[in-house]
């Protein structure tokens, strides 16, 4: 079996909690490995202009030079760059602009922001949900013909499967809206590929197209509110009518322009060069544990575990000092499974004693 097709109605019982999230995970004082934002000191190239942004608040927000930035960044023409307080607020702009649509699918397991924007604003959303056993790889074929609509991440939260961008392709069609969400499209990296492996953020081609990507998980500015939609000007258009006037403030258009500069570009591939490392050194700390399995091939920022019992596991770390994310309110998932961020060897070396601990008694 490489999919399930399930339609869920709007009010089902018994569903996983869409609204749950890790930062509800991450209580002070414990060490946080449930929220996938870097933490890092912010470099001077981005905190001088967020900083410098606070003498011209007096004026609205201006996003043209933002917009161009961006736009420039992923060989656009700015008017198909739409600037959003972060990501999520491009979901719920695409569930109310695209009011008339007719058979949504989300492919899960992936982030619940984008179907929990969908039942909120009145659809009847269809579930694929991809195999574990299959490694949660991504088969074009188990998305209906005739959906209008369809969203899916790459990489996937919080499965960090980097699914190939041809098969991401080929469910491009006349008609339909595809959403990708690539939110963590930075932190992924592939030998010889010089940019961002399997990205669809500059292709211009693909009918329906809506890419969708986030600054806050890298540079560590999720109270900021700073994302934007990559699409086809007439389709971007359509959701930017529904969007609040000057919903993205001053210095979030500063951090998008700064983001968006060759600097910002090569310090993202250093990090993601570094991520890799720090996340070869979890997985093979977390492979050796009897009892765990690190799911498919982690490509991102975290990576989801399986071990009978993870929902005990989870509050028993958190009573030892640790947070990670609960599996269980990703559909598709269940109470057997957990979601960890990479950090440094030194943290990932710490937990996984904990956890070896954990599992031991």
């Amino acid at each position: 079996m490489r999919g399930q097709l399930i339609e869920v109605p709007p009010g089902t019982g018994d569903e996983p909690d869409l609204g749950h999230h890790g930062d509800v995970e991450a209580t002070p004082g414990l060490v946080d490995l449930a929220v996938n934002v870097r933490r890092d000191p912010m470099p001077d190239w981005l905190a001088d202009p967020l900083t410098a942004s606070l003498g011209g608040l007096a004026a609205y927000p201006d996003p043209g030079p933002a917009r161009a930035a961006v736009a420039a960044r992923h060989g656009r023409p700015p008017e198909e760059v739409l600037l959003t307080a972060g990501a999520a607020e491009g979901f719920v702009l695409l569930a109310r602009a695209l009011a008339g649509v007719r058979r949504p699918v989300v492919v899960h397991p992936q982030f619940t922001e984008p179907e929990a924007a969908l039942r909120a604003a009145g659809h009847e959303v269809e579930r694929v949900l991809l195999d574990p056993a299959d490694d949660f790889r991504l088969d074009p074929a188990r998305v209906p013909a005739d959906a209008d609509l369809v969203m899916i991440g790459n990489p996937t939260n919080p499965t960090s499967v980097l699914h190939p961008a041809a098969d991401l392709a080929a469910l491009a069609r006349p008609g339909r809206v595809l959403v990708v969400d690539e939110a963590f499209a930075d932190t992924t990296l592939a030998p010889g590929v010089a940019g961002e492996p399997e990205s669809l953020a500059g292709r211009r081609d693909l009918p329906g197209l809506v890419v969708v990507r986030s600054l806050t998980k890298t540079w560590g500015l999720a109270g900021l509110r700073i994302g934007y939609l990559l699409g086809e000007a007439a389709l971007l258009d359509r959701l930017a009518a529904v969007q609040p006037l000057w919903a993205v403030s001053t210095p979030a258009l500063a951090a998008a322009t700064a983001c968006a500069s060759p600097t910002a570009v090569a310090a993202e591939r250093a990090i993601a060069a570094r991520l890799a490392v720090d996340r070869d050194h979890l997985v093979a700390r977390l492979s050796a544990l009897p009892g765990v399995r690190v799911a498919a091939r982690p490509a991102s920022a975290f990576v989801l575990l399986h071990l009978a019992g993870a929902n005990r596991v989870r509050e028993t770390l958190r009573e030892r000092g640790w947070a990670v994310r609960r599996g269980d309110t990703f559909p598709g998932l269940g109470p057997d499974w957990l979601r960890v961020a990479v950090r440094d060897p030194a943290t990932s070396d710490a937990f996984t004693e904990v956890l070896a601990e954990i599992l031991e008694a």
